[in-house]
C-alpha cells in the first residue's frame, strides 16, 4: 500500500472511531447524566473507540494476523498501553474545552482536536511497538 493510500485509510478509520466515540458519549449522557456523567461518557466512548480502532488498524492499516487468542490479547493490551498517553491527551483537551467554554459543542471540539493529535502520535507508537512483531 502506498503512503497516500495509507494516510487516507488511517484518517478515515480515525474519523470512524472518533464519531463512534462521540456517539457513545452522547448515548451514555442520555442514559446517565448524574454527577459523574461526563466521566462515564468519556470512558465509555474511549473503550468503544479503542476496540473499533484496534480492529481497523490491525487488519487494514498494518495487515497483521495473530497466531491464536493469546497473541491477539497480548497485542490488544500492547495497543491499549500505547494509547495511554494519547488518551490522557485526548481527555485533557476534551475536559479542558468543557471547563473553559462550558458547552457540549466546545467539549466535542476539544475531543476532536485531542483525538486528532493523539491518533497521529499513536500511529507511530503502534507501528514501532505493537504491530512490528505480528506476522504479516
Amino acid at each position: 500500500m502506498n503512503s497516500f493510500t495509507l494516510v487516507i485509510k488511517y484518517c478515515v478509520f480515525a474519523t470512524v472511531a472518533t464519531v463512534l466515540n462521540l456517539l457513545t458519549q452522547e448515548l451514555t449522557v442520555s442514559l446517565y447524566n448524574g454527577q459523574y456523567g461526563i466521566y462515564a461518557a468519556i470512558l465509555a466512548g474511549t473503550v468503544t473507540g479503542l476496540v473499533c480502532k484496534f480492529v481497523l488498524d490491525k487488519r487494514y492499516i498494518f495487515a497483521a494476523r495473530s497466531n491464536g487468542k493469546r497473541e491477539l490479547i497480548g497485542h490488544f493490551w500492547a495497543y491499549t498501553l500505547t494509547g495511554g498517553i494519547t488518551t490522557l491527551l485526548f481527555w485533557g483537551f476534551e475536559l479542558g474545552f468543557d471547563y473553559w467554554f462550558d458547552s457540549r459543542a466546545a467539549r466535542y471540539a476539544g475531543a476532536v482536536i485531542g483525538l486528532s493529535i493523539g491518533y497521529t502520535i499513536k500511529y507511530r507508537l503502534d507501528k514501532r511497538y505493537v504491530f512490528n512483531t505480528l506476522e504479516r
